[in-house]
C-alpha cells in the first residue's frame, strides 16, 4: 500500500463541504487538514478543487460469479466499478450455484479475493431448505441475508406465510427483500400474453409489474417486521404507494429501512420508446411522478440508501421477445456519473448522495471503519472532475464485460477522476490500476 497525498480538495463528508488535504498511510487515512504542509509522499494527487467523497458502497450487485461467466464476473464488474467511484460492493446471493450454504459463500470470498479491485461482502440467500442454516448464521460473518419475496428463480422465490415468518422471527441479522406479489405478476402475464402473445411491448413492462404488485409484498414485509421487531432492509422501491410504508428522517434508530436504485432515479416509463428491454428491470421503471416521489423521499428520510442492483446482461439476450428478455442493468461504471447529474440539476444536495450512498451504507450494514472521511478510518475515495463540457458516455470504454449501458447517448457533467480502494490507487486518470486488491468487508454487529 503507497503512501498517498492528495492536496487542495474541496472534502465532502457528514454534511459538510470544506477545502483541505487528506494523506494516506498503510490504507489509511492518516491526517486531514486544511494545509499538510511539510508533508510529502510517493504519489501525490493535485486536486484544484474537485470532489473528494468517501467511496460509493454498493450494497446490491449482482456480478454473476460463479455460474454466468458469459456475462460478467468479478474480476470484469469490479473494473467498471472502481472506473464508477464505487470502492466497495456487496454480490447477491442468486448465483450458480446460489449462496445457500457456508461452503458456497466460502467459494464466492476465495473468488473475490483472487481478482477484485473492490472491496467485496456477500449476502446470503434464504430457501425453504435453509431456514435452520439462516438461524445459525453469525450475525458478523455476512452483510446481510437476502429474501426473494417474488422474481426469482429456482427455489430461492420464498412467498409462503409459514417460510416468511420463521424467517423473519428466526434470523440473527439484517433481512434485505425483493418486494414483489408473484401470484398478481403471474396472472397479469397471463392476460398480456393472451392479448399480444409474445410480442409484448417493453413500455408494458411496469403495467405487469406494476405498483400493486410491489406494494402487497413491501407492505407484507413491513408487517412481518414489525410483529417480530426484525432488522429490515427493503431493497429498490419504484412506487410513490410503497413510501408511506416507511417512517421519514435520520437512519439512526430505525429497524425498518428502504432503499431507492440509482435507475429508478434517472429513468421513466418514457424511456422505453428509445431503450426497450435495455432498461427492463425487476421491480420496473414505472411513471414519471413515481420516480419524482422517490426524489423527493431521499431528501425527507423515507429512502435511506442509494444501490445500483447492476445486474448484466448480454445484447443478445436483451433482443430477446418480452417473456424471454431478461431483467436488469449493468449501472456499476455510470451509476454515480448519473447521479451526480441529480446534484447538477440542483435535486439532490452533494451532501446527502453522500449520505445515502456512503454513510447510511456504512451504518446500515455495520461496516466497520469505512464509509466516511475520518482519520484511522479505512482510505476508501473518490476525487470527482466537474467537467468543463458535458461528456458523452460513449467517449470512454463500458467496461462491464456485456460491454453495454442504458446511459448510452447521455452526456455527464462529472467524471471520476481518481477511485482509491483502502489506500490503493484503483482507477486513476483513465485507467484501471491492476496491481490493487480489494479486501473483504467486515461488519460488527452486536
Amino acid at each position: 500500500m503507497t503512501d498517498l497525498l492528495i492536496r487542495n480538495a474541496r472534502l465532502i463528508n457528514e454534511g459538510r463541504e470544506f477545502d483541505a488535504d487528506l494523506r494516506v498511510h498503510n490504507g489509511r487515512i492518516e491526517k486531514i487538514a486544511s494545509s499538510l504542509t511539510g508533508l510529502n509522499a510517493k504519489v501525490e494527487i493535485e486536486a484544484a478543487g474537485q470532489f473528494l467523497l468517501p467511496g460509493m458502497i454498493d450494497d446490491q450487485v449482482h456480478f454473476r460469479d460463479p455460474g454466468a461467466p458469459h456475462k460478467g464476473s468479478f474480476a470484469t464488474e469490479s473494473r467498471a466499478a472502481v472506473a464508477g467511484g464505487i470502492t466497495s460492493v456487496m454480490d447477491m446471493p442468486n448465483t450458480t450455484p446460489p449462496t445457500l450454504n457456508l461452503d458456497a459463500l466460502e467459494a464466492k470470498e476465495r473468488r473475490a479475493a483472487s481478482c477484485s479491485k473492490a472491496n467485496f461482502g456477500f449476502h446470503f440467500g434464504v430457501s425453504h431448505e435453509n431456514l435452520d442454516i439462516v438461524a445459525a448464521l453469525d450475525p458478523n460473518r455476512v452483510a446481510a441475508v437476502k429474501v426473494f419475496m417474488g422474481a426469482s428463480t429456482g427455489n430461492m422465490l420464498v412467498d409462503d406465510l409459514p417460510s416468511l415468518e420463521r424467517l423473519f422471527r428466526d434470523c440473527p441479522t439484517l433481512i434485505l427483500t425483493h418486494c414483489e406479489h408473484t401470484p398478481r405478476i403471474r396472472e397479469r402475464e397471463l392476460q398480456w400474453q393472451a392479448q399480444y402473445g409474445e410480442y409484448i411491448a417493453p413500455d408494458q413492462h411496469p403495467l405487469i409489474r406494476d405498483a400493486e404488485a410491489c406494494y402487497q409484498s413491501s407492505s407484507l414485509a413491513v408487517s412481518l417486521a414489525q410483529r417480530f421487531d426484525t432488522q429490515l432492509h427493503v431493497l429498490h422501491i419504484t412506487s410513490a404507494r410503497e413510501l408511506s410504508l416507511f417512517q421519514p428522517g435520520p437512519l439512526a434508530g430505525k429497524r425498518i429501512t428502504a432503499e431507492v436504485c440509482a435507475h429508478h432515479l434517472c429513468f421513466d416509463d418514457r424511456d422505453y420508446a428509445a431503450l426497450g428491454h435495455l432498461i427492463k428491470c425487476n421491480p420496473a421503471i414505472k411513471t414519471q411522478a413515481d420516480r419524482d416521489a422517490l426524489r423527493q423521499a431521499l431528501l425527507c428520510g423515507r429512502l435511506d440508501i442509494i444501490g445500483t442492483d447492476h445486474a448484466p446482461h448480454t445484447l443478445e439476450e436483451k433482443q430477446r421477445p418480452y417473456l424471454q428478455a431478461p431483467s436488469g442493468l449493468p449501472l456499476v461504471q455510470h451509476a454515480l456519473p448519473a447521479l451526480l447529474e441529480l446534484v447538477a440539476d440542483g435535486l439532490l444536495p452533494l451532501t446527502t448522495l453522500v449520505e445515502k450512498t456512503s454513510h447510511a451504507v456504512a451504518q446500515r450494514f455495520a461496516i466497520e471503519q469505512r464509509g466516511y472521511l475520518r482519520e484511522g478510518y479505512w482510505a476508501d475515495l473518490t476525487l470527482i472532475e466537474r467537467l468543463r463540457e458535458p461528456r458523452p458516455v460513449e467517449a470512454d470504454p463500458t467496461l462491464a464485460h456485456c460491454g453495454w449501458t442504458p446511459f448510452q447517448g447521455r452526456a455527464f457533467r462529472h467524471a471520476v477522476r481518481s477511485t482509491i480502494v483502502s489506500g490503493q490507487l484503483a482507477w486513476h486518470n483513465g485507467q484501471v490500476q491492476d496491481d490493487c486488491e480489494g479486501l473483504p468487508l467486515r461488519y460488527r454487529r452486536g
